[in-house]
């Protein structure tokens, strides 16, 4: 992929005119407001980066993108460059990782340079009217080529290297996206302000150092709830999401069901592969629960083994279909792991006893439901095993 990417950075290079005195200028600008926004948020970022378990959303579009749009290509991949080699000493990633990731920051911004200088001319002093509404559409397209060109690239890496790859781990949450999404915004405020009002980007500096903090606030936010095994909602998070969800049914008159998932005999996987292997089977029955199950379903770990699905707007036939649906997917499933030597090896054939409790048919309350749900499952170990079984009437 690196040597991929030299084609990308001439085709970015050839015919670029040498920087102007206006271009140094902007340059220095943006390096100094980087290097501020970089240093004044080192701790936090150090904290995110030690939390984060999937793809990490770096917040330096704030200053790369404008680049994009503002500065001649050698100078956009230099303020990359000096971002990431700021970057350096609070990534402490290994060496090759931290290339890689800082050339796919250089190549997506070399060529959503490319892209946007190759619809051009602009000139942005003089717009007016449909023109401004040009220029306007054509950032939206240079921002699509540079987040799309690091989800390609990175992400591309991500999903042929894991074993267990998914949408989360790939490309991140809906609230990295977002994120990713503001910052490329303000990477766009701040390109106007560096052509049109330059001393303002010192406002900018203000702005990224508050929104850095803000980010790290909200995965502080995200931890409380989050199992970080599975990265479904622990039980404080998941009984929150159920009770909203419950208050919205019983005011509309509606059904709730509940799914208690249980894995069969998994202490003898932990005994037998040893503990990592029991980890990558609880992560990839999350992934599987997480594919199985419709936006609106609430998933969570209950602990241990045992896993928790609220499923709105659903009655007791419709609830026995989504239990073996889990049921037999789990079962399906194929697990790469490794044994207690570290040697590659497969877990499958692995059960589950499901427990279903129907609201309002089996409790009224949330935590009556999760106990009918939960002498349900028992009763599915104790006929067998690898079943689901309905909750008795209370």
């Amino acid at each position: 992929m690196e040597v991929l990417a030299l084609g990308g950075f001439a085709a970015a290079f050839a015919g670029t005119p040498a920087p102007t005195a206006v271009d140094w200028v902007r340059f220095a600008i943006l390096a100094v407001g980087a290097t501020v926004h970089i240093q004044l948020t080192q701790r936090q970022e150090e904290r995110r980066r030690s939390r984060t378990r999937t793809v990490l959303i770096d917040l330096i579009a704030v200053w790369v993108f404008p680049a994009v749009l503002v500065l001649p290509a050698p100078l956009v991949v230099l303020v990359v460059v000096l971002i990431r080699v700021q970057r350096w000493f609070t990534a402490r990633r290994p060496a090759h990782n931290f290339v890689f990731s800082s050339i796919s920051h250089s190549l997506a911004a070399a060529l959503a340079h490319l892209v946007y200088t190759a619809l051009g001319p602009h000139d942005w002093h003089s717009l007016t009217g449909l023109g401004s509404l040009r220029e306007f559409l054509l950032v939206i397209v240079a921002a699509l080529v540079y987040e799309g060109v690091q989800v390609i690239y990175v992400g591309g890496i991500l999903a042929i290297s894991s074993p267990h790859p998914t949408l989360r781990s790939v490309l991140g949450s809906k609230a990295d996206n977002l994120l990713e999404a503001i910052t490329t915004g303000l990477g766009a405020i701040t390109a106007v302000l560096l052509v049109t009002l330059p001393p303002a980007v010192a406002l900018m500096a203000v702005v990224t150092v508050v929104f850095n903090r803000l980010a790290e606030l909200d995965q502080l936010q995200d931890d409380v709830v989050t199992d970080p095994k599975t990265g479904l909602l622990n039980m404080r998070g998941w009984s929150e999401a159920a009770e909203r969800a419950l208050n919205r049914v019983s005011r509309a008159g509606g059904d709730l069901a509940m799914l208690m998932i249980d894995l069969d005999h998994f202490k003898w996987i932990n005994d037998t592969f040893g503990h990592p292997a029991g980890d990558d089977v609880l992560m990839s029955v999350a992934d599987v629960l997480g594919e199985v199950t419709r936006p609106s379903d609430i998933v969570g770990r209950f602990g241990g083994e045992e896993f928790l699905v609220l499923l709105p707007d659903t009655d007791a036939a419709a609830a026995e279909i989504a239990a073996e649906r889990v049921r037999s997917t789990i079962a399906g499933l194929r697990i790469e792991t490794t044994d207690k030597r570290g040697a590659r090896t497969t877990v499958t054939g692995r059960t589950t006893s499901i427990g279903v409790a129907v609201y309002p048919e089996h409790a009224s309350t949330m935590r009556a439901l999760v106990q009918a749900a939960d002498a349900a499952v028992y009763e599915a170990k104790e006929n067998g095993r690898n079943q689901v079984r309905f909750a008795r009437r209370g």
